[in-house]
């Protein structure tokens, strides 16, 4: 059975197919590429490799039941990597929640089921983590739990109020929910010693999420390092890529700077490198996704490579497929399966 990915940046006709690492369209029948850009999809390794993971991320939105990522590509067994030579994935790739903002906390563990993830970064929009109830923080928790996912982050948490039973309530939601990364937004530079005692006392790491250049004071993650310099190791960074280089900075660069302090990662593409609004699936842009990659398996990255996927909000799944598509050709292509 034909499967298609149909992206929202570029549309096509039914029976077209899947989407190649740089735009093409694939056909999982013939698998003949329809474009005359075949030639790019040697960076990701053979082309023969990219179909077989494209495949697979068009096989979650047709089959019933799929099953989760890590877990699933255990089950399919660590024999099977052995003889294909393959490493196992370096970091793990994740979603944060906000992609899928307008749908329920069901709705996104049936996405997650589908995309065969097995790791999120929550925030509290919808249901997917309540803050304002323990009894539904924990109803949450219960949930993912029985769906077999781990949650790695939680947030954009805003930390804007010098106020310690604002801070400790922030930290005990993470507790609760066995979360071991905060992702901050906008705490001012004069709160963070006060945050580093929360740090110490709960064991939970602070990430600064830079926000680019319309924020007033984390536009890049050079700003955060400099800022988190000789503080605790566990107050470091989360870093969006996308917003790093509209900031006008080269993502690389930041990624090697901030080196063991960086906790997460939120990952898109652009078309444009100073413009918000030119996101677009993963592949469809400029970031250098392959180089990135490469830069966090050189510096040992264990962390999460979070997809934060903020256009289509109302059906974000078709470009969301493409982006895990697009990842897990990168890596499959460097020599990496799940």
């Amino acid at each position: 059975m034909l499967c298609l990915i149909k992206s929202h940046d570029a549309p096509w006709g039914a029976g077209e197919g899947c989407a190649c690492p740089r735009g093409n369209r694939v056909s999982l029948v013939t698998g003949t590429c329809h474009g005359d850009k075949i030639r790019a999809m040697n960076n990701l390794g053979s082309r023969r490799k990219f179909l077989q993971v494209s495949a697979m991320a068009g096989a979650a939105m047709c089959a019933p039941g799929a099953v989760l990522g890590r877990a699933g590509a255990q089950g399919m067994g660590a024999q099977e990597i052995g003889k294909n030579g393959m490493r196992p994935y370096p970091f793990r790739l994740g979603i944060a929640s906000y992609t899928f903002r307008q749908f329920s906390r069901a709705q996104m563990i049936g996405f997650a089921k589908q995309l065969q993830v097995a790791t999120l970064n929550l925030k509290d929009v919808k249901d997917h983590l309540p803050s304002s109830s323990v009894d539904e923080e924990m109803k949450a928790v219960t949930d993912y739990k029985a769906a077999g996912l781990k949650l790695t982050a939680a947030g954009t948490i805003y930390f804007k109020v010098d106020d310690d039973a604002d801070i400790r309530g922030k930290f005990e939601y993470c507790k609760r929910a066995g979360i071991g990364v905060i992702v901050a937004g906008d705490p001012p530079v004069a709160l963070l010693p006060k945050i580093e005692k929360f740090v110490k006392e709960y064991d939970i790491k602070f990430a600064i999420h830079n926000h680019g250049p319309e924020d007033p004071i984390w536009h890049s993650p050079l700003d955060v390092l400099a800022a988190v310099k000789g503080m605790d190791p566990r107050m470091g960074c989360c870093i969006d890529i996308g917003h790093t280089m509209r900031a006008g900075v080269d993502v690389v660069t930041a990624i090697k700077a901030v080196g063991p302090r960086l906790f997460d990662m939120h990952v898109k593409d652009l078309t444009q490198a100073d413009a918000r609004e030119s996101q677009v699936a993963i592949g469809r842009g400029i970031l250098p996704f392959k180089a990135i990659f490469q830069t966090l398996i050189d510096m040992k990255y264990q962390g999460n490579v979070d997809l934060e996927y903020e256009i289509h909000g109302d059906d974000p799944m078709p470009g969301v497929i493409e982006c895990f598509a697009y990842m897990r050709g990168v890596l499959d292509g460097m020599g990496y399966a799940v």
